[in-house]
């Protein structure tokens, strides 16, 4: 993401994005460049470090086929698409602490006696939460994820459209996700445009910001 901004003012990235919802169908973004801008959107901030966000990448006719009664309001974006980008949020993300702070280690990010301290209250912390909270704080990170991810493809050169208009219940057992471990937040369409997105217009920061 960070080569690609360089090169753009980053004004003009997030001024720039548009709700796509009609893609060049013909256009296909190769797996490794999908690989690369979810490894750059995963530079985003997360609780403890968690990192909960999950993706499943539908980008084959099989798995278009397959989500297609699922997003019903929705079916231009995943009919000429390159990809559908499911977004999820891990409720057990605190099963891959130890990996995470024990790569901060090795990499000189962190001293070891903070990552024992750290994973002391997580470890104790973290599987004992309620259910609901789990699920709150994963689908928050994982929007800052999803976010990041639609920026990094606008770096790229590509088009975005986030969608929360799906079946809810239904999206990660059709995709083999454990339901009760995998809460979905939402799906980011992702190609070149065929048809323009139209701009939008935002309330003034004086109507959003409340100075106490």
């Amino acid at each position: 993401m960070f080569n690609h901004i360089q090169n753009n003012d980053f004004a003009s990235i997030v001024q720039g994005r548009r709700s796509v919802r009609h893609y060049d169908e013909n256009f296909k973004i190769s797996k490794e460049e999908l690989n690369e801008m979810i490894s750059e959107a995963s530079l985003a901030p997360s609780s403890a470090n968690m990192q909960p966000w999950r993706v499943v990448v539908v980008d084959t006719p099989e798995g278009k086929e397959k989500l297609r009664p699922l997003v019903r309001f929705n079916t231009v974006q995943n009919d000429t698409s390159s990809a559908m980008l499911l977004i999820f949020g891990d409720t057990e993300s605190y099963l891959y602490a130890e990996e995470i702070y024990n790569q901060a280690v090795e990499k000189g990010k962190m001293p070891a006696e903070v990552r024992d301290r750290q994973l002391g209250t997580i470890l104790s912390m973290y599987p004992t939460l309620p259910k609901e909270l789990k699920i709150e704080v994963a689908k928050i990170d994982s929007s800052l994820f999803a976010m990041q991810l639609m920026l990094v493809a606008h770096a790229h050169g590509y088009d975005t459209n986030p969608m929360a208009g799906f079946e809810v219940d239904q999206v990660a057992k059709a995709f083999d996700l454990d339901e009760e471990r995998y809460a979905p937040v939402m799906i980011i369409s992702i190609g070149k445009a065929k048809e323009e997105g139209h701009e939008s217009v935002r309330l003034s920061s004086d109507k959003i910001t409340f100075w106490r």
